[in-house]
């Protein structure tokens, strides 16, 4: 029974992720969501700003913190293994949950695109965004990113073992295609205001921040991933590379 409820729980966390992930293309692209990233500015300036900036952290802390391998190790002392990553992608939902509900526009325009064409490109930049990551998501491994295949073997009665590293197709050119998509989710916009910009500013140093945090964990697990880093570039990805060429490491 206990592997059920573990099993029950991961499709759960993830059915509300994908909810969210959903919700979160209407919401930051102002398409189709009563509450949007732009919404009607309710609040006075500096309560607002301090109230964003307050989700914004919450997600950041969270969403680094429950990363780091120190913590993972304490987390499983409490709850099974193969329930862990789904633990984290179920806080990781409620916070984005959370930070979608309670924002505060603050209003004001820093550009805004009026011609039709260029209004058009920016929004498909802007889908073109989403499908890149979610796309990346599936280049390594969908599935144990979200904490289905931990679940699936908690029900098979089998440990998890770690994945194979490996460089599928855009991880031969760019070390983290998934942050490149998060980037040009927060940028690609026909119309920056102040609140998108605030937004986009914090999550984007935030991005950094983790990737930072991220190459750490994995160096020093992998130790051939500094010849990675030598050869692969982060963010900017790299035509010149050779495609067939084999890498030593992958990294979201």
């Amino acid at each position: 029974m206990k592997r059920y409820l573990i099993f029950g729980y991961g499709v759960l966390s993830y059915a509300l992720f994908f909810a969210s992930f959903l919700y979160a293309i209407g919401f930051i692209g102002n398409v189709g969501v009563p509450k949007s990233i732009d919404s009607e500015a309710l609040l006075p300036l500096g309560t607002s700003l301090l109230i964003n900036l307050g989700l914004l952290s919450l997600f950041a802390i969270q969403h680094s913190v429950m990363a780091r391998p120190a913590f993972k190790r304490w987390l499983t002392r409490f709850i099974p293994a193969h329930a862990e990553r789904s633990t984290y992608v179920l806080l990781s939902t409620l916070c984005m949950a959370l930070l979608m509900w309670q924002w505060a526009p603050l209003g004001g325009v820093v550009w805004n695109i009026s011609n039709s064409w260029g209004a058009t490109t920016m929004m498909a930049l802007y889908f073109a965004s989403w499908a890149l990551l979610l796309y990346a998501t599936f280049l390594i491994n969908h599935f144990d990113l979200f904490g289905l295949r931990q679940v699936l073997h908690a029900v098979q009665k089998k440990p998890t073992p770690e994945l194979a590293f490996q460089t599928p197709a855009l991880y031969r050119i760019v070390r983290h295609p998934i942050y490149v998509g998060w980037l040009g989710i927060f940028w690609f916009t026909p119309t920056m205001t102040v609140t998108h910009l605030v937004f986009a500013m914090i999550a984007s140093a935030y991005t950094i921040v983790g990737m930072k945090l991220e190459e750490v964990d994995l160096e020093n697990v992998h130790p051939e991933y500094s010849q990675y880093k030598r050869d692969v570039p982060a963010l900017i990805p790299s035509l010149r590379r050779r495609l067939a060429r084999p890498a030593a490491a992958q990294s979201s």
